[in-house]
């Protein structure tokens, strides 16, 4: 069936509730990407004071292109903020996954045409709640299993953006790596892709000090292990609250994330 059909019969089952665009238990092949970690991932571009401005910047406008995999376990068009029902209890805004999407779109490296995204973010957690056998370590692992069902795509990365709880103690930042290296090796194991890329968002910034921030980044950039790069955030703006991106950070990082992935795996099968 060509690409061309698979869109056509795609559309023609679409059902609109309100603004969203439901595609349910959609089986139409994907290329399907993690989107995992806390808050910066989650998104927090463009929240102060409680509230979330809005603002959605050309490169995260929503295509029928773009998907994202409800906390319902339906498809839907994805649009921000993509982890509304995910990170529940917190104001979610604009995060990196909206404008990585678009960008593996625009450069035409999707070999579907279709993006999946599936959002697990949560915001606050440390590296300990996303331990094997945690309730979030399960929920990414049935998420990213539902989203596989009936032959509906192939999850080609793990984006992936947390540590910023871990700057707090001393001990957490000490023991981050190799914490980090067991997340990475049980996720793969239990998804039974032993080769699925990481790519992983060197801290811009953390809720402990100095020290344990450089701490936690020099953990992250110390993992060698195949098919997992990093991404530097550092530079990027901070909100006023200096502790989470901006708008345009989180479009700029988003980017970089793209360009990660399409330089190092958009070959890989």
């Amino acid at each position: 069936m060509s690409n061309m059909f698979k869109l056509m019969t795609w559309f023609s089952m679409l059902c609109v509730t309100g603004s969203t665009l439901v595609l349910g238990r959609n089986n139409t092949a994907k290329d399907i990407f993690i989107l995992a970690g806390q808050s910066n991932m989650a998104g927090r571009g463009g929240v102060n004071h409680g509230k979330w401005d809005g603002n959605i910047p050309p490169e995260c406008k929503p295509k029928r292109s773009i998907l994202r995999f409800t906390a319902n376990l339906d498809w839907e068009v994805a649009r921000e903020p993509l982890h509304v029902d995910i990170d529940i209890g917190k104001v979610c805004g604009v995060g990196p996954g909206m404008a990585f999407a678009n960008e593996i779109i625009r450069s035409h490296r999707s070999r579907t045409g279709i993006i999946g995204l599936v959002p697990c973010a949560v915001g606050g957690t440390s590296i300990n709640k996303w331990g094997k056998g945690s309730r979030l370590y399960d929920q990414l692992v049935k998420r990213a299993n539902e989203a596989l069902k009936d032959g509906g795509g192939t999850i080609r990365a793990i984006l992936w953006f947390q540590g910023e709880s871990d700057t707090v103690n001393k001990d957490d930042a000490e023991t981050y790596k190799g914490k980090m290296v067991m997340l990475i090796e049980d996720l793969r194991l239990d998804l039974n892709l032993p080769s699925l890329p990481f790519i992983q968002v060197v801290l811009a910034s953390g809720e402990g000090t100095i020290t344990n921030i450089e701490m936690v980044r020099k953990a992250q950039m110390g993992i060698k292990m195949k098919n997992v790069k990093c991404v530097d955030a550092k530079g990027l703006p901070l909100n006023a609250d200096n502790l989470h991106l901006t708008t345009m950070s989180e479009v700029k990082l988003g980017l970089k994330l793209a360009y990660a992935f399409l330089l190092s795996f958009s070959h890989f099968h």
